[in-house]
């Protein structure tokens, strides 16, 4: 079992948290500072995902590899275990990463000039991708309260009544942390399938959510409206594996899967690696028990940096998210905007940290702290974000 309170040393390991920060703060020297931005963890993976990986090595030839049956069935049962969603191997395909799936989904399905419907503040490549492509990026912006968010469901529908052709839904929610409930995924469902709107659901976060909340996969609550789903999940932020690149994206509909093949096709894409379906699998049909532990260990860390920020800084205000390992902690009662902020964190906290505004306009007032990692490394964390604002 992974020690989650070792700390790694991951400096000049590629790491784009640790070795990429000079570049993306536009600092000349970033060695000094911490780094609790990017949504990976400072946590070692599954031991049963390092030795699969380790024994996948042995055999000294590397070549073209596929997904075989005992991949996709290990993702099968995963889902059913831990969401009651009853899929099917057939349903399935692997694509690099979420990210590069949710751009297939684009290309495969709407055109340049379509709409897009996003609801931010959300995960900023759901904006960036389709923009880059051609497509018109439409907002229905979350109505806030207390740090909690719900969906408009009268702007929803207004701008769906323009003639979006896709919605792209994150589920759970990044950056708030929200588990949705059954009526909000009901009620997308139901006006998506009133203007013909297909639905992106990204649910790359499905698994990391705490006790007394539960993950619906919105495909499992469509009924005939189900081939109107196409939905992503990954092994990647539950098991820290977002640098071997490995997603499923799984629709019912035996047609667009056929575009999405050839989408793939279009652009050069070949199977997973070899070590990405060993890691995938491997995390499937043996990661349960550290992703257990896991959770607890997240929940205590947000439990304490929720405590001691609010106690040490007046002003903040923290809601406990319902999933992910992101708090989304809001500075709206401080006298600090966005550029003070970021500038007193970075250069007197030696503390990076994302600010609201990269998630939207709605954003702004935000910022979003990775928690993910050894107490040691997070109470370190929590003081540099106290001496910043002092």
């Amino acid at each position: 079992m992974t020690s989650f309170k070792q700390v790694i040393d991951r400096s000049e390991s590629h790491s784009i948290k640790w070795d990429f920060i000079d570049k993306v703060y536009k600092i000349e020297d970033a060695s000094d500072i911490l780094p609790m931005w990017v949504a990976d963890m400072d946590f070692a993976a599954p031991q049963a995902v390092i030795d699969a990986l380790l024994e996948r090595i042995k055999h000294p030839i590397f070549g073209y590899s596929y997904m075989d049956e005992g991949s996709k069935t290990a993702v099968q049962n995963w889902l059913l275990e831990r969401h009651g969603w009853q899929t099917q191997n057939e349903w399935m395909l692997f694509h690099h990463g979420v990210v590069p799936a949710i751009a297939s989904v684009i290309e495969s399905f709407t055109q340049k000039g379509d709409l897009i419907l996003i609801t931010p503040p959300v995960y900023q490549l759901f904006f960036s991708i389709p923009q880059k492509q051609g497509r018109q990026v439409v907002e229905s912006s979350l109505i806030e309260e207390k740090g909690q968010y719900k969906i408009d469901f009268v702007s929803f529908e207004k701008q769906l009544k323009q003639g979006v052709k896709l919605f792209i839904l994150c589920n759970p929610h990044n950056p708030g942390g929200m588990v949705w409930p059954k009526e909000t995924l009901q009620e997308i469902i139901r006006l998506c399938a009133k203007y013909d709107t297909l639905i992106l659901s990204d649910e790359i976060h499905g698994d990391l959510v705490f006790p007394k909340h539960k993950h619906i996969p919105l495909a499992t609550l469509a009924g005939e409206e189900v081939d109107r789903i196409i939905t992503c999940v990954a092994p990647s932020k539950t098991f820290n594996l977002a640098g071997i690149q490995a997603a499923v994206i799984i629709a019912t509909d035996s047609k667009k899967r056929e575009k999405l093949k050839e989408n793939a096709l279009a652009h050069g894409q070949m199977e997973l690696s070899s070590f990405a379906a060993v890691a995938l699998t491997a995390a499937y049909e043996d990661g349960g028990a550290w992703l257990d532990e896991l959770l607890k260990v997240l929940s205590s860390n947000i439990d304490y940096a929720i405590e001691k920020l609010t106690k040490a800084v007046p002003g903040l205000k923290i809601e406990k998210p319902q999933a992910t390992y992101l708090l989304w902690i809001d500075y709206r009662g401080t006298e600090y905007s966005e550029n003070e902020i970021m500038d007193l964190l970075l250069n007197k906290g030696k503390l990076a940290l994302e600010p609201g505004s990269k998630y939207g306009d709605t954003g702004r007032g935000f910022l979003r702290m990775n928690v993910a990692c050894p107490r040691s490394t997070l109470e370190d964390g929590v003081s540099r974000f106290i001496t910043a604002l002092e």
